[in-house]
């Protein structure tokens, strides 16, 4: 997703008199020039950028959902109108075990070089999180990291 083209559909949101939607976009289109201004790159927003600030809102939303009282339903709908928005726009994460197990295999530098396990597991990570950030679920590669090194 780039920046540009959250901008034209907060546009399209505006045009439709869409609050809620042109709202939850607006929201993103901020938390992204934030975090590019505090990473020094607000000339040169990235699609990596773009995509993980989408994946932290979409995080915070969650978790807005799940700490939210059930009797206050019009609150929880709000917020859940607000998420099905957000996953409009986040990338697909790879959750199959499978495919995740060979990407961290493939996303190690040389098998002689790191041995696989449990001593091992940070500098696993170190090489892991750059490659899979952003494509996969986290949550589910320190599963798998789990299983691999056991």
């Amino acid at each position: 997703m780039t920046l540009e083209k959250l901008q034209s559909e907060m546009i399209a949101a505006m045009k439709e008199k869409n609050k809620p939607r042109k709202d939850t976009i607006s929201s993103l289109i901020g938390a992204i020039k934030k975090i590019a201004i505090d990473k020094k790159c607000k000339d040169n927003i990235t699609e990596e950028l773009v995509n993980e600030v989408i994946l932290k809102e979409k995080k915070t939303v969650q978790e807005m959902i799940d700490t939210c009282p059930k009797e206050r339903t019009e609150l929880l709908q709000e917020y859940t109108d607000r998420l099905n928005v957000i996953n409009e726009f986040a990338p697909k994460l790879v959750t199959d075990k499978d495919e995740i197990k060979r990407m961290i295999i493939s996303s190690l530098p040389d098998a002689s070089e790191i041995e696989i396990n449990k001593s091992n597991k940070g500098i696993i990570m170190k090489h892991v999180m750059p490659v899979m950030k952003g494509k996969a679920d986290m949550k589910i590669v320190n599963e798998v990291l789990g299983e691999l090194i056991k």
